[in-house]
């Protein structure tokens, strides 16, 4: 031990900003913990939940959406392994968005219709977080279709022989985040449904059969193709398709 951590005080508070300690002023917290409505402003306390949900899960996406941006950098400048790192990351983001809309389960229907009454027109369709994962997934979406064009690179080779290759694994955390943004989807629609019902009309007028459809959105469709065409190229699919010798 030297003699400056001796003689250091921790008890010392050395940032700048408000807040009573080092903690409060980095992480903001007062401003953080004032950002949902005021127990005189609400109109059932389960706003808080509501609220806490839905603002963490901005945080989560903005999080995945800066981690899909470096990520699609890095393709450009063919850095495989931390384009797979950083998207690894980002379907990380997507499954704690996902898990956490397991507390909406304790919102009964009944008291999401008082709440309701002051949402306005407010929609998850309308979440930035959520805009910007979209934008940044199609652009992502670019860079690999430029990636394999120009490196000229066979995907159903790349799935039939050479499923250790950096390639691969590339492909294969395209996917994951692909199929974790479904599965968010999924779990979003069937705790809507939970919540407010079948065919009925949401916050800003669309009827929550059209999110249903939406579920089949992909960001990477050739990927998925992809799928289907080992399966009909492979041997059960050559039999089923009577080509078998």
């Amino acid at each position: 031990m030297n003699n400056d951590q001796v003689l250091r005080d921790y008890s010392e508070q050395i940032l700048d900003g408000d807040g009573g300690n080092d903690y409060e002023r980095y992480m903001h917290t007062g401003t953080l913990l004032s950002l949902q409505r005021r127990p005189e402003e609400v109109v059932h306390r389960d706003e808080l939940l509501f609220q806490v949900v839905h603002q963490s899960t901005e945080l989560w996406l903005k999080l995945a959406h800066a981690e899909l941006v470096t990520a699609t950098d890095r393709l450009r400048a063919r850095d495989l392994d931390a384009t797979v790192a950083l998207l690894t990351r980002a379907s990380l983001g997507l499954v704690l968005v996902t898990e956490q809309l397991e507390m909406m389960h304790h919102l009964s229907p009944w008291d999401f219709q008082t709440m309701r009454t002051v949402l306005g027109h407010g929609s998850g369709a309308d979440s930035p977080g959520w805009r910007s994962i979209h934008r940044q997934g199609n652009a992502l979406g670019r860079a690999f279709t430029d990636y394999v064009t120009a490196e000229g690179v066979d995907l159903a080779e790349l799935y039939r022989s050479q499923v250790h290759s950096p390639q691969h694994r590339l492909a294969e955390a395209m996917i994951e985040f692909d199929e974790r943004v479904s599965l968010w989807r999924v779990r979003h629609y069937k705790m809507l449904t939970r919540v407010i019902g079948n065919e009925v009309f949401g916050t800003q007028g669309t009827r929550t059969d059209v999110l249903a459809r939406l579920i089949e959105d992909r960001f990477f469709p050739e990927l998925w193709r992809l799928r289907t065409e080992l399966t009909e190229t492979g041997p059960m699919g050559r039999y089923h398709l009577g080509t078998s010798s």
